[in-house]
């Protein structure tokens, strides 16, 4: 039977676009079976959390969140910062990406959450799938502590691991896509058990491109507003900066020394703001190089192949691309097995780890290879047992609106002798005394997101960093100033003695006598028999410094973690309690919620 025309005789279309769209019209509102669309692929809904302290954890984070969703899934990104365990236990899969920080500890941003999650009383986990990648650095006794309590944890209130937790030292990239590839794999293991999925039929409309005059689609999607590759440089694509500058900061009679650096980075795509690090990829002494091929015979020529460099030559893979100033038990026990050397696997043993420590406490791979000379006796051994070299982070002391197209660092430089052998850190013996004003080396830049001046530009100020923490310090009073910010600004810096250690003293002077530094109260610790520090000067002013905490000032403190910022906290609370006149528990409270509202940073390492 003939089907009635939509499109009556009298529209005005001639009768070839007549039938034309009398046959489309029918087609879209036919009474035949409407074609059943595929199943949609099966996916997951994970939560994708992470605890970050200088933004690596989150970066990570992120890759996961982002590949779980190409495969289908629905991934969902957050910080443990204002996170509850309420929400987590809503959650049927989570994955967790957590740095550890200072001496073990949550960093400062997940601690309310881990703390919350500690209470005996909070409802268990049985419906948690989870997993647990763990970020930290072997040199700290405490070695991805917080992600193993983590860990521990959620097992404990009855979740259950999708896969055994990772641990993840510096050089995380090989570790960090292994157990990326495992997670996915095991995810993939978890969707194919799950039951088949149908879903509702739908009608197959026809496209866009079958009408007559119609235009292609658009292409949709991020590629179609990409203009090229990104050419913002990276830590595997940094820029080579010029050293425009150095000069010690520090005077001719002092124990130490410490340089400012200034390095150029117009038209170099650098982009940077008050509080983050400039991160340097360093080289290793040429002469210790030398010195650890010649004592195996080694060819400095020698071919090797590196996992992400390639074929090159053994001089060049010690000299930039293999970590050889520092033992690690992996190292040890990588050359014990080489040469199979009892003595050393002795050592290695549980009941032996003061000892291991011991011996690997300021040793590096010569000191190794003179102990138990004959063991290494082919290069590809020599490169297959050492780490990554690490670029070196340095806290930002320049202001991107006071120092155009500049990037300044605060470098102590590190020398001393141990085990008969004069030393040096790395990176800092690079700038100070094997780069020349003129030269380049290759910088990119580390973000800090946690560490941000008030978005108030009239909320006071109350900065503390001791040592080369006054570096972002000093960022943060010339952006202050450049951007005409009307806040107090007030500093508490130490160091050793007051005529040789002043970090730039001349500009915090001319910064106090016209009224843009409020207060500048300084601890030299070696300048008076009795030794003071910067926490014994906020305990001094605790008065004043509670009515600015009163009258909401933020505080910032930077520098070592493992004592200076744990005195300094214990000084925050004791300023807290006496001035507040509060008991330990609500004193910690009062704290806590400077935390909750970002009002209390800290940069420790």
């Amino acid at each position: 039977m003939q089907s009635t025309p939509i499109i009556p005789d009298s529209a005005p279309f001639s009768t070839e676009q007549r039938a034309w769209l009398n046959g489309f019209l029918a087609g879209v509102f036919a009474t035949t079976q409407p074609a059943v669309a595929a199943d949609p692929p099966p996916s997951l809904k994970i939560a994708v959390l992470y605890a970050t302290q200088s933004g690596t954890a989150e970066g990570l984070a992120r890759k996961v969140a982002k590949e779980l969703k190409s495969r289908g899934h629905i991934a969902t990104l957050s910080s443990l910062e204002g996170y509850t365990p309420a929400a987590l236990a809503e959650e049927r899969y989570a994955i967790v990406i957590a740095s550890t920080y200072g001496d073990g500890d949550a960093p400062d941003s997940a601690g309310p959450f881990y703390e919350k999650l500690c209470v005996e009383h909070f409802p268990r986990y049985q419906d948690l799938t989870y997993a647990v990648l763990a970020l930290g650095d072997s040199h700290y006794e405490q070695f991805c502590r917080f992600g193993a309590d983590l860990d521990n944890k959620l097992a404990a209130l009855g979740a259950v691991r999708l896969l055994e937790r990772v641990d993840c030292d510096v050089e995380l990239d090989e570790t960090f896509a292994r157990w990326k590839q495992t997670l996915l794999a095991r995810l993939e293991e978890v969707v194919a058990a799950r039951p088949a999925r149908s879903g509702p039929p739908s009608t197959q409309l026809p496209s866009r491109s079958t009408l007559p005059g119609s235009l292609p689609s658009a292409v949709g999607g991020d590629t179609a507003c990409k203009s090229g590759t990104n050419s913002v440089p990276t830590r595997e694509n940094p820029f080579p900066a010029q050293l425009l500058e150095k000069r010690p900061l520090t005077g001719g009679n002092s124990s130490k020394l410490t340089m400012h650096m200034a390095f150029s980075i117009a038209d170099g795509g650098l982009k940077y703001e008050a509080g983050d690090a400039c991160g340097v990829i360093p080289r290793n002494d040429d002469a210790l190089v030398g010195e650890i091929i010649h004592a195996l015979n080694f060819s400095p020529q020698a071919p090797v192949q590196l996992p992400k460099a390639g074929a090159t030559s053994l001089a060049d893979a010690l000299t930039h691309h293999l970590q050889i100033t520092r033992l690690t038990r992996k190292m040890i026990e990588a050359y014990a097995t080489i040469g199979s050397c009892g003595e050393l696997f002795a050592l290695l043993a549980p009941e032996q780890q003061a000892h291991l420590e011991k011996y690997t406490w300021d040793r590096g791979l010569v000191d190794l290879i003179h102990d138990y000379p004959g063991v290494l006796h082919s290069p590809a051994d020599l490169v297959a047992m050492l780490p990554r070299l690490s670029p070196r982070l340095y806290s930002i002391s320049s202001s991107p609106a006071a120092h155009a197209g500049e990037i300044h660092t605060t470098v102590a430089v590190v020398r001393y002798r141990s085990h008969n052998r004069e030393r040096g850190g790395v990176c800092s013996t690079l700038l100070a005394e094997r780069t020349a004003a003129g030269e380049r080396r290759p910088i990119y830049i580390q973000p800090n997101k946690k560490f941000r001046l008030p978005s108030d530009p009239d909320t006071p100020m109350v900065m503390i960093g001791p040592g080369t923490g006054i570096a972002p310090f000093r960022a943060f009073l010339h952006e202050r100033r450049a951007l005409g910010a009307k806040g107090k600004n007030w500093l508490f810096f130490g160091e050793r003695s007051a005529a040789t250690d002043f970090f730039y003293r001349d500009e915090l002077e001319q910064m106090l006598s016209d009224g843009h530094l409020t207060q500048l109260d300084t601890a030299f610790s070696r300048d008076q028999e009795h030794k003071i520090y910067v926490q014994d000067r906020m305990a001094e002013h605790a008065a004043r410094l509670w009515r600015w905490l009163e009258d909401g000032a933020s505080i910032y403190v930077c520098g070592d973690a493992s004592r200076m910022a744990k005195d300094v906290h214990a000084a925050l609370l004791m300023v807290v309690k006496t001035q507040g006149g509060m008991g330990d528990e609500a004193a910690e409270s009062y704290v806590q919620r400077m935390k909750e509202e970002h009002r209390y940073h800290r940069d420790v390492y």
